[in-house]
């Protein structure tokens, strides 16, 4: 793929007013109206396919032979992957669109449902060696349902791999754009971009909470950290997105968690 290329399946962002989602909240979050411009980015973007998908899959390791649920799998790339590494996936999310791009990727056999994380999950109890919930916990306000589904269907010593937006990260775009006023790190608070994606332009929007509420949100869920991890891209994102990589040296926008399930 050209640089031109991936540049047209790049999303750009731009940080809204919290008045914005209330004009029409229908049209937030709406997965369903942008699914395969979604799908597009996601399979090539710096973001999502030589960062945040390459640290999930390391983290983890050798799935083979491991029950694994994908929780909120949108179009089933990092479904496919762990299946492609010998686990034996299973995977839901709330978007009938994403899941229908999931299908035509995973075929017809594939385990897949609509659910709703933070609502009760249609698996029996002690179902899985492992949970991935790669970047789908920040559309969240409380985690505590969500977490105690997810713990549920785990086996006892059984893994959560979670991906969420970094709460630094966050905190700086709102510093960097002027608006301390309306953000306090320390609160859960959400907060709204404006994605350009695709020739498409839609609201997402998301919670951030501090460092110290999400570890209090694992552990009260009965889950124990073994791994927090801020990653480097994979090395091949300097050669693919050198412009981007020296406008953020850091790249420090999500922040990764290992957890087991006591």
């Amino acid at each position: 793929m050209t640089s031109s290329e991936r540049q047209e399946h790049a999303i750009s962002t731009r940080l809204v007013s919290p008045s914005s989602v209330s004009v029409d909240p229908s049209k937030v979050n709406d997965y369903n109206s942008f699914a395969e411009a979604y799908t597009a980015a996601n399979e090539t973007n710096l973001v999502n396919a030589y960062y945040e998908r390459p640290a999930m899959l390391a983290l983890a390791g050798d799935v083979a032979g491991r029950r694994t649920l994908d929780a909120g799998c949108g179009s089933g790339l990092l479904f496919a992957a762990l299946r492609d590494r010998g686990a034996i996936v299973s995977g839901f999310d709330s978007s009938a669109a994403m899941l229908g791009l999931a299908r035509q990727r995973l075929g017809e056999g594939a385990d897949l449902q609509v659910a709703d994380l933070g609502s009760p999950l249609p698996y029996p109890d002690d179902t899985f060696d492992d949970v991935v919930a790669s970047l789908v916990l920040h559309y969240l306000e409380d985690w505590e349902p969500a977490l105690a589904e997810l713990r549920r269907v785990l086996r006892p010593g059984g893994r959560l791999i979670a991906s969420v937006d970094h709460p630094f990260a966050v905190d700086l775009i709102h510093r960097e754009a002027g608006r301390e006023g309306e953000y306090n790190y320390f609160d859960t608070t959400n907060w709204t971009v404006e994605w350009s994606i695709g020739g498409q332009t839609t609201l997402v929007s998301r919670w951030n909470r501090p460092l110290h509420a999400m570890i209090e949100a694992f552990t009260g869920a009965g889950f124990r950290i073994t791994v927090i991890s801020e990653p480097e891209p994979d090395p091949a994102a300097r050669e693919l997105f050198p412009e981007a990589i020296a406008a953020e040296p850091r790249f420090l926008c999500f922040l990764f968690f290992v957890l087991q399930a006591d």
